[in-house]
């Protein structure tokens, strides 16, 4: 029995590394509320190159700082770990600036905002996760080859079967279906 169960789980850990989402559609959250009026960025992520974004927010908003939460994905099924960038006032209080220059092998970057307003109360945007997602030129994900350049594809390290946390759980339930399989 506990062999059965070991083996169902190894295989649950390697099933779970496969079907995390469509590949290639952007996301993106709405912004009706906090005083963002709307966003400025383009379409697609390029490896190696500045990803900038604009954000407009509403006359009379009270929002004194934006802090743009980034993380880079790329094509092993990594996520690098989020990244603060201060975005800049342009000076008229409405609209706020910034960049990031995005890793090799992207697959998509994704991000979300905390506001600070004027009585340094915050707000992030949204509540929780990351909002909004954009999708490189050239990216691998479940086992699929996507964006209208091919420059990446075929390179080391583009992932496969098992990527990201995936294999170390994987690895570890063999590890651990092994050392059940012996006790019997």
């Amino acid at each position: 029995m506990r062999q059965l169960l070991a083996l169902l789980m190894v295989a649950m850990l390697a099933i779970s590394g496969r079907g995390a989402g469509q590949g290639g559609g952007n996301d993106s959250t709405s912004t009706e509320g906090p005083g963002i009026a709307s966003l400025s960025y383009a379409d697609m992520v390029r490896e190696n190159t500045e990803f900038e974004i604009s954000v407009m927010l509403d006359e009379g908003n009270n929002i004194s700082k934006i802090e743009w939460i980034t993380q880079v994905c790329i094509n092993t099924g990594i996520c690098w770990p989020p990244e603060k960038t201060e975005l800049v006032d342009s000076g008229d209080g409405n609209t706020f600036t910034g960049s990031i220059v995005v890793d090799d092998y992207a697959t998509y970057a994704n991000w979300r905002f905390d506001l600070t307003r004027n009585d340094d109360s915050t707000e992030t945007v949204p509540e929780s996760g990351f909002g909004w997602k954009v999708w490189s030129d050239c990216w691998y994900d479940n086992e699929t080859w996507g964006g209208p350049s091919t420059d990446c594809q075929g390179e080391e390290g583009r992932g496969g079967l098992l990527t990201g946390f995936a294999v170390p759980a994987a690895a570890a339930g063999l590890a651990m279906a092994a050392l059940m399989a012996r006790r019997d």
